[in-house]
Formats: structure tokens, C-alpha cells, sequence
């Protein structure tokens, strides 16, 4: 009897448990990631943060993706010290760089939809190279047009002000896509050599 009770336990399919474990996972390195900022002036620390987002899409895909960073931000505005420089609180959410965290939820499901190409998502190792950099690309375009407004506003700044101050900011994400690209590029010849 015991048998046949287990058997038919299956609340939860295998494929939902990886995937909830990955987003929690990957929930865990952006907040490590959090971590490497370096403060600059004018409120906004360079972190490697977005190199959370960007793998949130493309291993997990849109949905588990964007529900990954959601975790993030929820579990950075409970107080756990998760966002840069090891801060939380609704506080850091209504804050300077609010809508950057905030955009991280959008650009994660965005760059799983481009870079997979669906709502399912696939093997990494299927993912073409230029589907992955369109991704991040429009990812990143995401995270500019919801956080610059918000740190304009935040700040009492006017929008090209505020445009021009996180102008440099682009460059540095630029190397971050091209080194996330590089990552998946090169993890993707390592599985296929024999």
C-alpha cells in the first residue's frame, strides 16, 4: 500500500523543481554578485549585478527568469542585505537605483524570450550566439528605460541630465554583455567536443 501512495504523490513535476531551484540559484548569485560594487558619485555603484540578470534569462527563460530577479527584489525589500553594497529595504526599491532593480524582473524575461525564442525554454547549448547577444541587448535597453526615468525623478534631475550621468555606465554593461556572450559561447564548445 505504501508503494502505490508514493506513486501517485506527485505533486510537483521534476521539471518545475529544477526550475524553481535554478531560479533560487540564481536569485543566490545575483545577490552575491551584489556584492562586487563600487560606489561612484552620484548615488549609482558599478556592480556586477546584470550579470545575474543576463544568466537568469538565458538559463532559466523568460518565465522562470523574470521570476528569479522577483525573488531578488522581494527578498532584498524583506530586508535580506542582497543589493549592492550589502543594502535592503523598501527604502533602497523607492530610491536612486529603485527602478534599476526594479527593470531587473522585465529584462530577465525579455532576454529569455528573445534569446529562446519562446515561453518554453530550451537547451542552453541550442542557443545561437546571436540570439543570446540580441537578448542582452534588449535586456540592457530595458534596464536604461526604466531605471534612468527613475533615478531622474528620484534624484529631481531632467531626464537628459540624467541620461548623460549613466551614458558612461553603458560602456561598462557593454563589456558585461560581451563577456556573458563570450561565457555561453565557450561553454557551448566545451559540451560539444568529445
Amino acid at each position: 500500500m505504501s508503494q502505490e501512495y508514493s506513486d501517485s504523490v506527485d505533486l510537483v513535476n521534476a521539471g518545475t523543481v529544477a526550475y524553481l531551484s535554478g531560479a533560487v540559484l540564481i536569485a543566490a548569485l545575483t545577490a552575491v554578485l551584489a556584492q562586487f560594487s563600487i560606489d561612484l558619485p552620484g548615488g549609482v555603484p558599478f556592480s556586477f549585478q546584470p550579470f545575474g540578470v543576463f544568466f537568469a534569462g538565458i538559463l532559466l527563460g523568460p518565465i522562470w527568469g523574470g521570476f528569479s530577479m522577483l525573488l531578488y527584489l522581494l527578498v532584498g525589500i524583506a530586508g535580506a542585505p542582497v543589493f549592492s553594497n550589502g543594502t535592503a529595504g523598501v527604502g533602497i526599491v523607492l530610491g536612486p537605483t529603485g527602478g534599476f532593480l526594479i527593470s531587473y524582473v522585465f529584462a530577465a524575461a525579455a532576454i529569455g524570450l528573445v534569446a529562446h525564442r519562446s515561453l518554453a525554454p530550451v537547451s542552453v547549448d541550442d542557443l545561437p550566439a546571436v540570439g543570446v547577444t540580441a537578448g542582452l541587448v534588449v535586456g540592457s535597453a530595458i534596464i536604461y528605460a526604466i531605471g534612468v526615468p527613475w533615478f531622474a525623478e528620484v534624484q529631481g534631475w531632467t531626464l537628459p541630465r540624467a541620461a548623460g550621468f549613466m551614458a558612461p555606465f553603458a560602456v561598462g554593461d557593454a563589456i558585461k554583455i560581451a563577456i556573458t556572450v563570450g561565457i555561453v559561447a565557450g561553454g557551448n564548445e566545451l559540451l560539444e567536443r568529445p
